[in-house]
């Protein structure tokens, strides 16, 4: 499998169903799937979670990344973090879209207390099909890059 079809996937405990049926619609799709987890639902801290599917993304071992917590709020700016990272949360398929084609996002978060399964499935297939549209946006990305960076 190519890199351009890895994805990893994690949540906290709050998402841990949600994240699993994103990870089979994905893979149903030919994407491989790389779910960090957690699996089991004791509370666990989101900021380790979005660190960690964000490591995967930065270092190129995966072209995406999707992480997921109650709001998808916080899981967003640990990820976001990461150097080299554009994280963005969304719960409507118009914002997925527009992560990817005007931000070149690389990493999408959801809030399963937010939104429902069938939605979110929207979500993620909104934002893996969209592609960077370079251009004046290209300027702009460039424009939030960390300094030095």
């Amino acid at each position: 499998m190519t890199q351009s079809k890895r994805i990893v996937l994690s949540s906290d405990h709050a998402a841990i169903d949600l994240r699993q049926s994103v990870a089979r619609h994905l893979a149903a799709q030919g994407w491989d799937v790389v779910d960090i987890g957690p699996t089991t639902p004791e509370s666990t801290h989101y900021p380790l979670h979005g660190a960690a599917a964000a490591q995967r993304v930065a270092s190129g071992d995966c072209a995406l990344g999707i992480v997921l917590c109650g709001t998808g709020q916080g899981i967003m700016m640990a990820a976001n973090k990461v150097r080299g990272i554009r994280c963005g949360v969304c719960s409507d398929t118009f914002s997925a879209r527009m992560i990817r084609q005007h931000n070149d996002a690389n990493m999408l978060s959801i809030g399963a207390r937010v939104v429902g399964e069938g939605l979110a499935l929207e979500i993620v297939d909104a934002f893996v099909t969209a592609q960077f549209e370079g251009g004046r946006h290209a300027t702009r990305v460039d424009m939030i890059e960390p300094a030095g960076g």
